[in-house]
């Protein structure tokens, strides 16, 4: 009675953020010469410290981070070592997929919170059953609440919408499968590279010429609540100095290095 106690509690108050870190790569595999050590550290701090003023805000740690335009496993480590963040209880859930850029989707959770039953990536195919090459969706099990965590392909090229109309059917059929096994509770977070959540004049979590689309976001489903908000810290802002207002402060443009954390703002989900 004790353990179900514990678990209820764990489930029926989470904060979960959702990020696309734009470009969170490896310089050990990179053949272009922009992604050097010192620019992991400086984005490995980036992320650290944007996790700690979401920490400040709410009251808590997120229980759960999900990450989107991940190198590898590398600077997951990285992240999780070199930054403040090596003195929680963060662990994480990561695959490879088979994207063009070699970018992934991973998760960080932190154990004490949360009891990981099994996790795995969960391909896109095309009608005629191949993988595409673009990222998997991240489907985390745990005890009472399963997150899948969602970067659906860009809108660059012929095939884009229907590559994101893929993903959008194959995230549901996931969702469906798990609800039919009666999985109580599933939350899907991510980059949906659509305008899925217009941002009505307020911030939303990326801009792109001078306007604002929210692409990042959520989904629910089960005996849960969530409660959403864009994280527009000013550390993560800067002047828009071609269209006016603000933007996030990103890492790149083009070959150019800015010294920002992510062109997204983080999503924060408050779930009871």
């Amino acid at each position: 009675m004790k353990l179900l106690i514990l678990l209820v509690s764990l489930v029926d108050s989470l904060l979960v953020v959702s990020w696309n870190v734009e470009n969170f790569l490896d310089p050990k595999e990179d053949t272009t010469g922009r992604h050097t050590a010192k620019r992991l550290q400086a984005k490995c701090s980036g992320i650290a410290k944007t996790i700690f003023l979401i920490a400040d805000k709410e009251g808590r740690l997120p229980d759960a981070v999900a990450l989107m335009e991940v190198g590898n496993r590398r600077v997951l480590n990285k992240l999780l070592s070199t930054t403040p963040l090596r003195k929680l209880d963060y662990a994480i859930i990561h695959y490879d997929s088979p994207d063009r850029r070699g970018i992934d989707c991973a998760l960080l959770y932190r154990r004490s919170r949360l009891r990981l039953l099994r996790s795995g990536p969960r391909h896109l195919k095309d009608s005629t059953g191949a993988i595409l090459r673009t990222r998997d969706i991240l489907l985390s099990e745990f005890e009472g609440i399963d997150i899948l965590v969602n970067h659906h392909p860009s809108k660059v090229g012929a095939a884009s919408e229907e590559r994101r109309a893929i993903a959008m059917r194959r995230m549901w059929g996931l969702i469906d499968s798990l609800s039919a096994a009666g999985h109580p509770r599933i939350l899907s977070v991510g980059d949906f590279n659509d305008n899925v959540w217009p941002a009505s004049g307020a911030p939303g979590t990326i801009k792109y010429n001078g306007a604002w689309e929210k692409i990042d976001g959520h989904f629910a489903r089960g005996a849960l609540s969530v409660e959403e908000a864009v994280f527009d810290h000013p550390l993560l802002t800067e002047p828009d100095r071609s269209y006016g207002g603000t933007k996030p402060r990103r890492s790149f443009s083009g070959p150019r290095w800015l010294g920002g954390v992510s062109d997204h703002y983080p999503v924060i989900l408050r779930i009871k």
